[in-house]
């Protein structure tokens, strides 16, 4: 029993560790991104998402697989969809862009909050100086990043992504249904441009600029419990 205590001590932790702060993240930040679409379409009038179990912060519900291998190798990735039932909204074009738009302005407020907390966090954790205090204010920063990253490449125009869904709102009848003809095709472009960074570099300039024009708020934070 000593033995196998010596062995488990001994172990090294820091892949499983680097791991969870991957994961752990990327669920946060899809389940809540899913959760808003679900949600606003609920309040527009379609009841789709709550009547298949969707309105719920159980992450099991809204994974996809590729995608959050996706959102942990890459920080791009996407969530199973939200069924959203257009024809249940007043005007369905533009109830299907706000409700599209719910999931990025959800990210960009998840972003903010985890700034303001790693600021107030920030002070005691730092200095308390343990792997586990700088491993939740790395989980904090990773969440906050990995948020404003999700909101950046869903806004892409690309079908099936939250980008093109406003964007059709804003077309004529016409050139809504000649790119609806291609809609079966985006994922396939979105998955090719993300794997073969054609799309990382942009991504992550656009990401790093949202992050560091929010950092003010961990500024602040951090200035009002110091």
């Amino acid at each position: 029993m000593e033995g196998f205590a010596n062995v488990f001590r001994n172990l090294d932790w820091s892949v499983l560790t680097d791991t969870a702060l991957r994961v752990l993240p990327a669920l946060i930040c899809i389940t809540l991104h899913e959760l808003a679409h679900g949600y606003t379409a609920y309040k527009l009038g379609d009841n789709t998402a709550r009547m298949a179990g969707r309105l719920t912060l159980n992450p099991l519900k809204h994974i996809d697989p590729w995608g959050l291998v996706m959102m942990v190798l890459f920080r791009f990735g996407w969530a199973k969809p939200v069924p959203v039932d257009m024809r249940h909204f007043d005007k369905p074009r533009q109830g299907m862009a706000i409700t599209a738009l719910a999931g990025p302005v959800s990210n960009l407020l998840i972003g903010a909050v985890c700034l303001f907390l790693y600021g107030l966090l920030y002070g005691p954790l730092y200095l308390r100086g343990t792997a586990f205090s700088y491993n939740v204010l790395q989980m904090v920063m990773n969440t906050a990043f990995m948020s404003l990253s999700l909101a950046v490449f869903n806004l892409l125009p690309i079908s099936p992504l939250d980008g093109s869904k406003v964007l059709f709102a804003f077309l004529s009848d016409s050139a809504y249904e000649k790119l609806m003809r291609y809609e079966r095709y985006g994922m396939l472009i979105v998955m090719v441009l993300v794997i073969s960074g054609g799309l990382s570099g942009y991504l992550s300039t656009v990401t790093a600029w949202i992050y560091d024009k929010l950092f003010f708020i961990a500024e602040f934070a951090f200035e009002l419990v110091n």
